[in-house]
């Protein structure tokens, strides 16, 4: 397997990129940092602006507390509707009869395909169906849905009449959606009633009827439920179960009913009309809320406008994915994350792309379905989670080798930094020594791509999510403030806003200011470290919080991660500091084998040993324990707090209702070595 420090794009892709070389990368850089409203605006022209922009008031902002309030304003004054863009725009193109997504459910037979035109009527008919239900311009739609097409139905609905929307995941508990609806105060909720995740049937509604009920006694109540009816739809795995499906009956009896709250959605839209003529609203006005988590618990409500994250979700994904018209995309992320948010609905949609959406997981039926996926659908940019990666690794070579992947020419990474191992794998078996991979960095508050290579312009290092994107700047600073210059590692800071920033925190500017901008005044705080190597490459070295400091000495989680995982035994490896008489902090490290590869005493000694050799005496772990499994959330998010909770045996884990497999957390307190 190819191993080299620095990978050239292919001469094939560059060739044909929208940048081919580092050179003009930087060229265009300079310009979208030295001349922002020039370069933004060229953008700009693509869309429709029912309110011409003024170029006079193209972009202005503040992040330095010191001066005043924070704020961040691009295009202010005019005006658009971001699903006329999306839809209507790309129809009156000539794009009407384009695939804009083929769906697959969890089970490979269940699938189908919306065109541009049947999306846009599909849109106007549900827009009127809010409308009805008296939601108007400003107002909040919850979201609770499952991969399916509505979800971007009702999406891209919210956003034609003005409402905003506040997508949450899926897979959260009932306490998590109930605090959400709340602190939103939403007026609607659209959920369905029920969703398969590989073998495990999921009742959304019966959630979502202790959500609404929570939310009441927390003293708003919402005055809609919109059901969409997904289980009876899913023929291929109802049918080869006499029409049931572990025991739950797939007729509408099955979910709890409330008369006047609740409706489905397919008799809603049955008499609704398939005109609904768009709102136009302010660029600075809400499209969406995101709730993240937060340091002290409370989820934050990322708010994101409407002009400015239109120009960055579709600038970021032409050229990240070097997207060009007749390629299929394929991003696995749910939309219930920004990363659906931004790349599987607003960005391709606004370059008139063919996507698919995936309802089901990697292992169902059988371990090889992404492969599948793409050698159907004959996918040229496929975007995953390095979590993903590394879980579909332990099966070896042979379920991909079965497949055609000849058609990809670009790989994404998303959600953390990708490790050296799983970029090789993902590089030289995936991609077939042909692809570039875009290893991206970037967070729900920026909205798209803030750090990432380029496909044909940016030689790769794997691990490194190379340069900024246009219109960032990224800095270095140290703990005290200083601006670290050249070589060094540091907390990841941003100079000025780029388009797609968020605004602030749903009714709490202050904790805005407070979170992102107090740290550092005159900087957008990350909350991220990173290095800078002696080529200029950023490496993200993972939330502040990761760091750790042994024995005086600052170290990042991601480090010794990716180092555990260079070993052939080794499939996953998570770290964490656990407190140290001497020390301060020593490394507590959970390590997950290959798929029949023994966790012995040899394989910890050897990973010591790679530690002291590779990174220094004072980094080789104390603990390292047997994992079979890492707590995530269905994400594939790594939950480290829990891991720091097992690291010194206290079992007040809090709340895992948001893990994939609760059962993992007992496994491990088990599994912890006599200390």
């Amino acid at each position: 397997m190819s191993k080299k420090l620095v990978y050239e794009p292919h001469p094939e892709l560059a060739a044909g990129a929208h940048v081919k070389s580092l050179s003009e990368y930087r060229a265009l850089y300079a310009k979208s940092i030295e001349e922002p409203r020039e370069f933004w605006g060229e953008v700009a022209k693509q869309f429709h602006w029912e309110t011409p922009i003024d170029p006079e008031k193209f972009f202005s902002y503040n992040f330095d507390l010191k001066k005043g309030p924070v704020f961040v304003k691009w295009l202010d004054g005019a005006s658009t509707n971001i699903c006329y863009n999306l839809l209507d725009r790309n129809i009156r193109n000539g794009l009407g009869d384009k695939i804009a997504f083929y769906w697959e459910g969890n089970d490979p037979e269940d699938y189908s395909r919306l065109t541009y035109k049947k999306l846009l009527q599909e849109v106007c008919k549900f827009g009127n169906v809010l409308k009805a239900r008296g939601v108007e311009k400003g107002d909040r739609v919850a979201i609770y849905m499952p991969m399916i097409l509505e979800l971007v139905v009702a999406m891209l609905a919210c956003a034609r009449i003005g409402a905003i929307h506040s997508i949450v995941f899926a897979g959260f508990s009932k306490d998590s959606l109930a605090e959400r609806m709340h602190d939103c105060q939403a007026k609607v909720l659209i959920t369905a009633d029920f969703v398969y995740r590989g073998e495990k049937l999921l009742k959304l509604k019966d959630i979502c009827d202790a959500a609404l009920e929570g939310c009441k006694k927390m003293g708003h109540e919402v005055e809609t439920c919109v059901v969409v009816k997904h289980l009876s739809r899913l023929s291929a795995s109802i049918s080869a179960n006499n029409n049931k499906v572990n025991g739950v009956n797939g007729s509408s009896q099955d979910v709890e009913w409330v008369e006047g709250r609740d409706v489905w959605w397919h008799e809603e839209m049955e008499e609704a009309s398939d005109f609904c003529y768009p709102v136009w609203v302010s660029a600075e006005d809400p499209l969406f809320m995101l709730y993240t988590s937060g340091s002290t618990g409370k989820p934050k409500g990322v708010l994101h406008t409407t002009g400015g994250y239109l120009l960055y979700a579709a600038t970021t994904h032409k050229y990240v994915f070097d997207y060009k018209p007749g390629d299929v995309y394929w991003c696995t992320a749910d939309i219930g994350w920004i990363t659906g948010h931004t790349y599987v609905v607003y960005g391709p949609l606004a370059n008139g792309a063919t996507s698919v959406i995936f309802e089901g997981t990697p292992f169902y039926p059988s371990n090889d379905r992404f492969w599948s996926v793409i050698q159907r659908y004959k996918v040229n940019q496929f975007y995953t989670a390095p979590t993903a990666i590394r879980a579909l690794m332990k099966f070896g070579d042979e379920p991909v080798k079965k497949y055609d992947l000849s058609s990809l020419k670009v790989l994404g990474s998303v959600g953390e930094p990708i490790n050296p191992e799983a970029w090789y794998w993902f590089y030289n078996l995936i991609g077939g020594e042909k692809c570039s991979i875009s290893d991206t960095f970037w967070q729900t508050e920026t909205g798209g791509h803030v750090i990432t290579p380029l496909p044909g312009a940016t030689p790769m290092k794997p691990g490194s999510a190379t340069f900024p994107f246009f219109g960032v700047i990224p800095e270095l600073l140290s703990e005290e403030g200083e601006l670290i210059e050249g070589e060094g590692e540091g907390y990841l800071v941003f100079k000025q806003p780029w388009p797609g920033i968020m605004r602030t925190l749903f009714g709490n500017h202050e904790r805005f200011e407070s979170v992102y901008f107090s740290r550092f005044p005159g900087y957008y705080c990350t909350g991220d470290g990173a290095r800078r190597d002696a080529d200029g490459y950023l490496w993200i070295t993972g939330r502040v919080d990761d760091m750790l400091n042994v024995s005086g000495h600052l170290m990042s989680t991601a480090s010794v991660e990716a180092l555990l995982t260079e070993h052939p035994s080794v499939a996953e490896a998570a770290v964490v500091a656990r407190p140290h008489a001497t020390k301060g902090e020593c490394l507590y490290c959970f390590v997950t084998p290959n798929q029949g590869v023994e966790f012995s005493d040899t394989l910890v000694k050897e990973l010591k040993q790679s530690v002291r050799e590779k990174i220094a005496a004072f980094a080789v772990p104390d603990v390292i324990q047997y994992a079979p499994g890492l707590p995530k959330t269905r994400s594939g998010k790594i939950m480290r707090r829990i891991l720091r909770k097992i690291a010194v045996n206290d079992r007040n884990v809090g709340d895992i209702s948001t893990l994939a497999d609760e059962s993992v957390v007992e496994a491990l307190f088990k599994n912890r070595p006599e200390s």
